[in-house]
């Protein structure tokens, strides 16, 4: 097993603070903060507190692969470490690693976004332990795949898990190489990049062919050993060694005549007996049902996917009103059990709907390949005949909607279950935009959408509408206009435009739903003085007086900065020209760091000017599109 090291020297005596002045009352309050603040914003936080000269600005992480009660205490080590080391300096970083791995700094000046690569240690184990030239094979390959898989995993939340990967290799006399690095997720990829090759460089001068060692530096960290360590490499396996280059040129020609051959002729053959029998079968299915091809989108789907008819029925109780949890544009969903016990939402899909047959496919090929703790899970899909059903997790406290717009049921949402669920939102959106394999655009958030479990967790819902979007495709048409009034940007209900800059309007709006507590399409009404809710907040915005967009009903218990903060976020995602509006990644990190200043929005589309236009003109406005506007009020179950 590794020995456990602490970083030394973690004090950098570059300015000096006097002991309990107000930098030092600022210092313990803001690090006392730390562990909590680092797990509940998934291992990684950067934040600031006090005002000029005595703010003070710091950061804790931890190595992805490690328990949130590990990552609190490592990071509560660390904080009274430099507590109690670093008595006047005003600046200092220090890092523990053991089984495991966290990081603490704190500075006098911002550090975001900055690279620093020449404060660094060097540590090692002593011994080789196996043969030098075998092992210099193996380490190349090993670190060059981890480093452009490390600074390239831009997609990932706001999180440690940004900039982060390991790996594993094996040795000669069956030893095996385990490495892990990590970056800052506030630097730049090329920054990463940079950071990452400089600290393997570093491990090459030191501990290269050794039993391990670790590179440390203020915006990076390299580890490799001869054991699993820091939780990384619990369901990883080595890779094995490639065969040496003499035993390829050797046998190479008598391989490739026989044995390809006895490869290759058996596996044409079958496979063109099952492309008859595949033919066959969607011959015989597009005689009686209309078929729905999975293959385009590259889907196969498991028979443990797939459940009978028979099953979801005696789930449903045969469809009992009693179960029934709502009905939407696309079919009615039902609470169910399952014979292990679990419940479920079963959305059964309309028979009569045209669009049934897209709808179904679009979730099932897109929820299927989606796995994300603020995302509803899709269990499983029926198709047999007619029938085209769903089955999702159940989850315990229905949709957003069910509390945020009944005055009653609003109080139970205070102020910090509200901003933890448009942080849930924002890292589901954020998934949906970069982390999953592929690009989707959900294209219909509300309030609607979002389901809340029983910790009031948001997980987005009903995929129905969203569409796949290359990677280099930044902009898509379509001559159909599908959505709900209120949530689409101008240029999606107008020109038919939609990309994620769509999907951010809609967040904005939503955004803006949660912080007043109505519904967006409340604010249309008949009279002539009413004005839609962008509309309203830019106003509030633009006379100074944005806390009074705040639902009175948990106006005494809320952070008023948080609030300020939030409703500024909105108004830059509502933004007209979607160029303006910011991305996903740079809105978690607007929530996520108070040190960020955020720049001055721009007036909103859809905005009325002044009131003499009345509630009409955002009718008006929209009817300008030759295009068919459908709307939609879907219950997400």
């Amino acid at each position: 097993m590794g020995t456990s090291l602490v970083s030394a020297l973690p004090c950098i005596s570059t300015s000096l603070f006097t002991p309990n002045s107000t930098y030092d009352t600022n210092r313990r309050s803001i690090l006392t903060s730390l562990p909590a603040n680092v797990t509940s914003h998934y291992g990684f936080y950067n934040g600031a507190i006090g005002q000029s000269p005595n703010k003070i600005y710091a950061a804790g992480m931890c190595i992805p692969g490690i328990e949130e009660e590990a990552c609190a205490g490592c990071i509560l080590s660390v904080s009274n470490l430099v507590k109690e080391t670093c008595l006047q300096e005003k600046r200092a970083i220090a890092w523990i690693v053991n089984r495991t791995i966290c990081m603490v700094r704190y500075s006098d000046t911002s550090f975001l976004g900055s690279l620093e690569l020449e404060h660094r240690e060097f540590h090692s184990l002593n011994g080789f332990k196996t043969n030098q030239t075998e092992f210099s094979r193996v380490w190349s390959g090993l670190t060059q795949r981890m480093i452009e898989e490390a600074s390239s995993s831009t997609d990932a939340t706001w999180s440690a898990a940004k900039y982060y990967a390991a790996d594993v290799a094996a040795l000669p006399d069956s030893q095996t190489l385990y490495a892990l690095m990590q970056c800052t997720p506030d630097l730049s990829p090329a920054q990463c990049n940079l950071c990452l090759k400089e600290s393997v460089g570093n491990y090459q001068e030191c501990c290269l062919g050794r039993q391990g060692g670790i590179i440390l530096r203020q915006s990076c960290v390299f580890k490799a050993e001869l054991y699993p360590f820091g939780g990384a490499f619990t369901v990883m396996t080595a890779r094995p060694l490639q065969p040496p280059p003499y035993l390829t040129k050797k046998y190479s020609r008598k391989l490739s005549l026989g044995i390809i051959a006895a490869i290759a002729v058996p596996i044409v053959v079958i496979f063109i007996i099952f492309l008859v029998l595949l033919a066959c079968l969607f011959a015989r299915r597009r005689k009686s049902y209309p078929e729905i091809d999975f293959d385009q989108s590259g889907i196969t789907f498991v028979n443990s996917l797939q459940f009978d008819f028979q099953t979801i029925e005696v789930a449903t109780d045969k469809f009992a009103r009693s179960n029934k949890l709502g009905q939407g544009g696309f079919g009615e969903v039902y609470k169910g059990a399952l014979v292990d016990g679990r419940q479920v939402a079963v959305k059964r899909l309309s028979k009569t709907s045209e669009q049934g047959a897209q709808e179904f496919k679009n979730e099932v090929v897109l929820v299927e390949k989606l796995q994300h703790r603020n995302l509803v899970k899709l269990l499983g899909f029926c198709l047999e005949g007619e029938e085209k059903i769903l089955v999702y997790e159940f989850v315990a406290n229905k949709s957003l909607d069910y509390f945020l717009f009944d005055s009653t049921k609003q109080r139970q949402l205070d102020w910090r279950t509200r901003y933890n669920i448009i942080g849930g939102i924002t890292r589901g959106i954020l998934y949906l935009h970069q982390d999953s394999r592929l690009t989707i655009i959900h294209r219909d958030l509300k309030a609607s959408n979002i389901l809340l479990d029983a910790n009031m967790n948001p997980k987005i819902a009903d995929f129905g509408m969203a569409r796949i979007s290359g990677i280099d495709q930044s902009v898509a048409n379509t001559k159909r206009i599908a959505g709900t009034f209120g949530y689409m940007p101008p240029e999606y209900v107008i020109q038919g435009q939609f990309s994620m800059k769509s999907d951010v309007y809609s967040f904005g709006v939503l955004v803006l739903e949660i912080i007043c507590g109505k519904k967006n399409s409340s604010f249309y009404k008949v009279d002539t003085t009413a004005e839609n809710l962008v509309t309203y907040a830019w106003r509030l915005w633009r006379n100074g007086l944005p806390l009074e967009l705040l639902d009175q009903t948990i106006a005494e218990n809320c952070q008023s900065e948080e609030v300020i903060r939030c409703i500024h976020i909105a108004l830059l995602c509502v933004q007209k020209d979607p160029k303006d509006r910011p991305n996903l990644s740079t809105i978690m990190l607007m929530l996520t760091s108070n040190s960020l200043i955020l720049p001055v929005p721009q007036p909103p589309g859809f905005f009325l000017q002044d009131n003499k236009y009345g509630d009409g003109s955002t009718l008006s406005f929209c009817s300008q599109t030759i295009n068919d506007v459908t709307m939609t009020n879907m219950d997400p179950r």
